[in-house]
């Protein structure tokens, strides 16, 4: 059996919200406002309420703590909203257990803030559908927490290579050239602190979520699920087993890159043995914060999406286009180009 956590206020026992402007909680019903220090000493835990959890290929079924509606997810949701009453719910056997974050690192972008900034961006660029920034997309942008694995790793390598230094110089009408050939090896330990995969698989060619990086990982605390509060979250579907070699390889190919790199000075490089090893590694599971809008176009199968770092406000996105006025705008500047070289020769002559 599982169970829905929705994080209460002690006041009212309204539904607590977390806002990411002031990283408190509060309630939209008494207005309440709580730090996580007064939630840890008074919040009282609430008994888990038995839910019927179907699972199959397509959906989840859970209960709404609030009103009883059936709550339809997928199998990697994480944190949602009930869609009769709205109610912010965590589903709590996808944050526990094996699937507990280790750390999260709180929206600090609030809601009206990502709107006002979707806004901007979204009027700045030219040739889009106006439907792409009207109200009713504004209001489909969510507050999404992604997971992610994360690697401190030290590395011990050792590159050799050849060197070449080429002096050319001329003495009268005569050239010389000179040509130096050096063995060269670099060697030693490298430490790499905060990389960061993906752990979710449908976002695996969804390049938005790269895009948006880097974040502050100074800033993670400890999980809580309270934080998922008023936001959608996803648990990992991709464990780290899953994402080792591809780490590896990279691992590896910095540094024999970082090794290479210290070969300054020379005409030509040519490396002719290069090796490295992981001696230490430590990974970690956490959620990171990312504001989503999609939009599909009518004119294409491929959905279009602008997505924000929901603590720095880096932005990226593919923008649909809205194609009519693309040809409409480039025939008119031809048309005015073509009258401008008219009049131009007409009074050249």
């Amino acid at each position: 059996m599982s169970d829905v956590i929705s994080h209460k206020c002690p006041n009212c026992d309204g539904p607590l919200l977390f806002d990411p402007s002031n990283q408190t909680f509060h309630c939209e019903y008494c207005l309440s406002v709580f730090n996580e220090q007064d939630l840890g000493a008074t919040e009282q835990k609430e008994t888990a309420k038995n839910l019927t959890h179907t699972s199959s290929e397509l959906f989840n079924l859970y209960d709404c703590p609030s009103c009883g509606a059936e709550i339809v997810t997928d199998d990697t949701t994480a944190a949602t909203f009930c869609y009769y009453c709205h109610n912010p719910v965590v589903l709590k056997d996808r944050v526990s257990g094996e699937f507990l974050p280790n750390n999260i690192l709180p929206f600090k972008i609030s809601e009206d803030e990502a709107k006002e900034q979707f806004l901007s961006w979204a009027k700045s660029k030219k040739f889009i559908p106006k439907d792409f920034f009207d109200e009713s997309q504004i209001e489909k942008i969510t507050g999404i927490y992604f997971p992610y694995w994360k690697t401190d790793a030290t590395t011990k390598g050792r590159v050799d290579a050849t060197g070449t230094k080429i002096t050319v110089w001329r003495v009268g009408e005569t050239e010389y050239t000179r040509t130096r050939k050096y063995k060269l090896t670099r060697g030693g330990k490298i430490e790499f602190r905060d990389l960061i995969k993906n752990a979710l698989q449908k976002n695996t060619k969804q390049l938005m979520i790269e895009s948006v990086q880097p974040f502050p990982l100074t800033n993670v605390t400890n999980f809580d699920s309270k934080y998922l509060s008023g936001f959608q979250a996803e648990k990992r579907d991709l464990e780290f087993s899953d994402i080792e070699p591809s780490l590896t390889g990279e691992l590896s190919h910095y540094t024999q890159n970082i090794l290479e790199n210290e070969m300054q000075g020379f005409t030509t490089i040519s490396t002719t043995y290069h090796n490295s090893q992981i001696i230490n590694q430590s990974n970690k599971y956490l959620l990171l914060p990312v504001w989503v809008v999609t939009y599909q176009s009518e004119m294409s199968d491929e959905p279009f999406y602008y997505a924000m770092n929901g603590v720095t406000g880096k932005t990226s996105g593919k923008l649909p286009l809205n194609k009519p006025k693309l040809i409409g705008t480039s025939i008119s500047i031809g048309v005015l180009v073509t009258l401008l070289i008219l009049v131009g020769g007409y009074l050249l002559f």
